[in-house]
């Protein structure tokens, strides 16, 4: 058990200490980091209240053949919050397009875990161009017309309790040591953010039945909550569909080398 805290705590450092920079969109100071020299770029983007740590296991490896980008979205980590408060899916797109605009990539595969599975496909409606493909990691995937779901506030004494009840939720499987980063980082993360970004993912006004046609590769976790292999065969034409077996909702950081094969098979598959 040692050894894994020393390994994550290895690792977390490994990420932290990558080059850092800035881009901004609607004025907000949007954090992002470069690791590797690949002629091919990866960009991860993170979930609900969480920031680009989620990604920790994934940036050591990734980087070998890729160039990886991590970013924090507004209101997230190190980066700025809108001064009005209102966060979109629309939002954290453009936010990403700052960063790769700002690290000069042309074209970038996208990995959106939970909250970032719909960022990255609004990603993709809004900038196709820049898209070689898609990761879809344990990710909400919704049909335009879908029955509307009632989010209770994430706001006050009882929000509190209700974000930590999520997250020890969405960590009930992985060891110790990483429940615990993953309750810190999404306590972390502001009242406002927390309640603003749930709002903005269950918007339905952002849910379409377009179809993205650039390859994706689905990849859920044995317990997952939000699976909804149907709904993705109609929205992606070049799925790939995989489940990691006894897995939670952070399935990249509970079982990383499983997670890392598959995502590095699926980036060896594209040309770009």
């Amino acid at each position: 058990m040692r050894r894994s805290l020393i390994i994550a705590t290895v690792l977390m450092a490994l990420v932290r200490s990558a080059p850092a920079w800035g881009a901004t969109v609607d004025g907000i100071d949007i954090h992002w980091t470069s690791t590797g020299n690949g002629p091919n770029a990866v960009i991860f983007v993170h979930g609900w209240t969480c920031d680009s740590t989620s990604w920790q296991y994934q940036v050591p490896a990734i980087s070998r053949r890729y160039r990886v980008i991590t970013l924090d979205l507004p209101g997230h980590g190190k980066s700025g919050s809108p001064t009005d408060g209102q966060f979109s899916m629309a939002l954290f797109a453009r936010a990403v397009e700052a960063v790769r605009s700002e690290a000069d990539i042309d074209k970038a595969v996208l990995a959106g875990h939970s909250m970032g599975t719909p960022v990255v496909r609004q990603y993709a409606l809004m900038y196709p161009e820049r898209v070689a493909g898609l990761v879809l990691v344990d990710g909400l995937v919704q049909l335009a017309g879908t029955a509307p779901v009632a989010r209770p506030r994430m706001i006050g004494a009882e929000g509190r309790q209700m974000r930590e009840g999520i997250a020890r939720g969405m960590a009930s499987t992985a060891t110790p040591e990483v429940q615990e980063q993953i309750v810190k980082m999404m306590l972390a993360t502001s009242e406002a953010t927390a309640d603003g970004a749930m709002v903005a993912t269950w918007d339905q006004s952002s849910w379409t039945n377009d179809v993205v046609s650039v390859p994706a590769l689905g990849v859920y976790a044995g317990t997952s909550s939000v699976a909804n292999p149907d709904a993705m065969k109609r929205l992606y034409s070049q799925l790939e569909y995989h489940v990691i077996p006894g897995t939670g909702h952070f399935l990249m950081m509970e079982k990383p080398q499983e997670f890392n094969r598959l995502l590095g098979d699926f980036l060896a598959k594209l040309d770009y």
